[in-house]
């Protein structure tokens, strides 16, 4: 419903959900989750992208995963000798851009600064919130089936 296909954001997703990390959603859980997920306020979306984005759970996003997460999200022309070159150089661009202490690897305090400064960067590693559309499209799928028990 919501057109998010990319495995690796959608076990962002999942993981960002499951707080208590034991594997599943609970409904309190979802429904928190859900929360930010539709209605967060950009500081609650800076904390849930960088947690989407942060893939082995270590309160950083290294030059690694941003690579395997930009791999995922582009286009590649079939024509280029060695695509991954491409993304190497455009992770290098993004740390010159959000890296703000310069260790080689986003903080989360380097992400929320950059996403501040530039509200494009929040979903910069892939698409991991709903549009517009989508959002009032499911509520109005969820309030009308609500209605109707």
């Amino acid at each position: 419903m919501f057109g998010m296909t990319d495995y690796m954001i959608m076990d962002g997703v999942f993981r960002t959900f499951d707080k208590d990390n034991d594997g599943s959603v609970s409904v309190k859980e979802w429904i928190e989750g859900l929360s930010v997920f539709l209605r967060g306020t950009l500081e609650e979306k800076i904390k849930y992208c960088f947690q989407v984005y942060d893939l082995n759970g270590d309160n950083y996003i290294s030059k690694e995963e941003m690579f395997q997460l930009l791999k995922n999200s582009l286009n590649r022309q079939p024509t280029e000798e060695d695509p991954d070159e491409g993304i190497k150089d455009l992770v290098e661009i993004t740390l010159k851009k959000m890296d703000h202490d310069h260790d080689g690897r986003l903080s989360f305090a380097d992400f929320e600064k950059a996403v501040r400064e530039e509200n494009l960067l929040l979903e910069g590693f892939g698409i991991c919130l709903p549009d517009n559309t989508s959002i009032e499209t499911y509520e109005r799928h969820l309030f009308e089936e609500q209605w109707e028990h």
